[in-house]
């Protein structure tokens, strides 16, 4: 099917090597207008967008990413899971209500599932107008500094770091599991491995004559490897706690 949109998705890759070129603040607000038109629970669009433009505080999520391209891309958004908007909404209209809904589970990951649609919506937008990026979960790495850095009040939580610029250089497009290793009917299937060990040696070709930095790994390695770090963001489920959440 020639369309658009599917090669705009079917041609993804991650963007870590940018061009100095910052983003207009026409092309900011094409973004963040997309990430408004996303699909969200209850209609109730329980995220909120920050753009880092400080220095000083884009070269500190450089360190905490451990990647610097918050620093080097032409533009970087904190994405936020925010109940605290609707605590505040409530509260103007009824002083008394009882807000314990709001600090629930079931909240919490209404707004994370909210950030996940929103950011892959501006990430698509990205990249139909020719800018690429890099989806960045590393800000887990030190939730509590983000959020003493960025005054994020109570019912907020930083989810994910979208690192958007002008390409500098383009990527090889790597490979991506099978279908029938994600895609079931009717029901959940176990992993057939002969299936994963084909991917394995087709990834492993890639990475080792992809441009730029080669290395001999494989789908299995690369999960092992992240394993294999253990528990190293122990003071994630503390830091969403101390925000107020997952309290019922």
């Amino acid at each position: 099917m020639d369309n658009e949109v599917l090669k705009t998705i079917q041609n993804h890759r991650s963007i870590r090597d940018f061009t100095d070129e910052k983003l207009t603040d026409e092309e900011v607000n094409i973004l963040v207008n997309a990430a408004q038109r996303t699909s969200n629970s209850m209609s109730e669009q329980q995220y909120s967008i920050i753009s880092v433009t400080d220095p000083k505080k884009l070269a500190r999520l450089g360190e905490i990413t451990l990647h610097h391209l918050p620093d080097k891309a032409g533009h970087f958004f904190l994405f936020i899971a925010d109940q605290h908007r609707n605590a505040q909404i409530i509260k103007h209209h009824k002083p008394d209500a009882n807000l314990e809904a709001l600090h629930s589970a079931d909240k919490f990951l209404a707004s994370v599932h909210d950030v996940d649609l929103a950011v892959q919506n501006t990430l698509l937008t990205a990249e139909s107008i020719g800018l690429g990026g890099t989806i960045m979960g590393s800000i887990y790495n030190n939730p509590k500094e983000i959020i003493e850095m960025f005054n994020l009040p109570e019912l907020t939580f930083p989810v994910l770091g979208l690192a958007i610029g002008h390409p500098a250089s383009m990527p090889d497009l790597k490979p991506r599991i099978n279908n029938e290793l994600i895609h079931f009917e009717n029901g959940y299937q176990e992993p057939d491995m002969q299936i994963v060990e084909k991917f394995d040696k087709t990834l492993n070709e890639y990475y080792k004559n992809r441009k730029g930095s080669k290395r001999d790994t494989n789908f299995f390695k690369n999960i092992w490897s992240d394993i294999a770090k253990g528990n190293y963001r122990k003071d994630l489920l503390p830091a969403i706690k101390s925000q107020g959440f997952l309290k019922g």
